[in-house]
């Protein structure tokens, strides 16, 4: 870890264990990263971010997602600081909002309106909400171990969530079809929706794309049972396809959620349907003080337009897929297999053989102390800043992980 310093970053933990539970919440407790990695971060520009101890990293976590162009983008920045010298949290929505919802449903393959929220669980809880409005059921099946969002409905953990919380979930294997359909039937004609993550990502675990007759029978399931078909885009919208994750595979869910990655990293989360949902979204009370910020959809305007004019998924593609590359040359180099998974903008690399994840922590320590941000469990992110420079300076980081993790395997052994 030479090269790293701490200090201030070990003081603000201690500062915040004496007035915040645990020191930190959540997903972005730095306690459960391997050693190095900082909890707190002073700043970022393009593909770059800085901890509060001054030292700088190439970042491929991107905020856990919300930067897609990267850091402080110059447009989206100009456009909020222009919103903001107009007001920000008004008594109701400013002129970006109608502008923001007209650009997502031009950009879509299915959508017909769009209605705004603030984080991803608000996204994706209001899309059940409208499902259970527009049929009248009840049940909603999820794959297991997908997460959908932080409230006891379909919080990963089960800490403070009762069985009544849950008493309307039904589970089915993500790609397995024949599951789709025993929870089907166990739903007993009481299916309000179908929800199915863009691709599967559970945490720790080999990322899965879909198959296309996974995503047919899908939708062919919640046509029978006269359900919705969401499709949880909060963590992929944006980065596999403009009009939806599932337009690759040619199949239209009836409602979508999104929040992550449309923004360039100000707060904002959206449900988009199509004209079935349209009268059930107006009927359902959903508000929040916030949610109307002008600001965020003023940059949500901004990032999809520059998403759009710059090809920023293709350019995204091709930086992921020369880290993919780089890396498994480095992993036949090493004599160290490593799983590659998921969608190149979106990578996920877990070692072989490493159950306890002690290659991976090993590598990924090495690379924080070499300045480049991976994650060694959780699915990383490409921004439209990565540059062929930066791929060539996380291989090197790389190099050095995969040395760290060859030491701890032989140590081990």
């Amino acid at each position: 870890m030479d090269g790293i310093r701490n200090s201030l970053d070990q003081s603000l933990r201690e500062r915040a264990l004496k007035v915040v539970p645990g020191g930190m919440w959540g997903h972005m407790n730095a306690a459960a990263l391997p050693e190095g990695y900082p909890q707190y971060f002073a700043r970022g520009l393009g593909s770059r971010l800085w901890d509060v101890d001054g030292n700088e990293y190439v970042d491929f976590m991107c905020s856990w997602g919300p930067i897609l162009l990267g850091h402080r983008h110059p447009e989206v920045d100009a456009a909020a600081q222009r919103q903001l010298a107009q007001g920000d949290c008004l008594n109701g929505p400013g002129e970006a909002m109608v502008q923001l919802a007209e650009l997502m449903v031009e950009l879509s393959g299915f959508a017909t309106w769009a209605q705004f929220q603030k984080n991803g669980t608000d996204a994706t809880t209001t899309a059940v909400t409208i499902a259970r409005a527009g049929t009248g059921h009840r049940k909603i099946l999820i794959a297991r171990g997908a997460y959908h969002g932080a409230v006891p409905w379909c919080s990963p953990s089960l800490v403070g969530v009762t069985a009544e919380d849950r008493a309307h979930i039904l589970h089915y294997d993500f790609n397995d079809i024949e599951s789709l359909h025993r929870a089907c039937e166990a739903a007993k004609g009481d299916v309000a929706g179908i929800i199915v993550s863009a691709f599967q990502h559970d945490y720790g675990q080999d990322q899965h794309l879909p198959t296309r007759e996974f995503a047919l029978a899908a939708r062919a399931a919640a046509d029978a049972a006269g359900a919705a078909l969401i499709v949880d885009d909060v963590r992929a919208g944006f980065r596999l396809n403009l009009g939806g994750s599932w337009e690759n595979l040619g199949v239209k869910p009836d409602l979508s959620a999104y929040s992550k990655c449309f923004a360039n990293g100000f707060a904002i989360a959206a449900v988009t349907g199509n004209d079935r949902f349209r009268d059930a979204t107006s009927s359902i009370f959903t508000t929040g003080s916030f949610w109307c910020s002008a600001v965020s959809m003023a940059a949500g305007v901004a990032t999809l337009t520059a998403l759009r004019r710059d090809d920023g998924i293709g350019h995204m593609t091709r930086m992921g897929q020369m880290l993919r590359d780089g890396i498994a040359q480095l992993a036949e180099a090493h004599a160290m297999p490593v799983r590659q998974t998921g969608p190149v903008q979106m990578p996920a690399i877990l070692f072989e053989d490493d159950a306890d994840h002690r290659r991976g922590f090993a590598f990924c320590s090495a690379a924080i102390g070499a300045g480049v941000y991976f994650h060694p469990l959780h699915n990383m992110f490409l921004s439209v800043a990565h540059t062929p420079e930066d791929i060539a300076r996380a291989l090197e980081a790389a190099d050095a992980g995969f040395r760290a993790a060859r030491a701890v395997s032989a140590a081990h052994d």
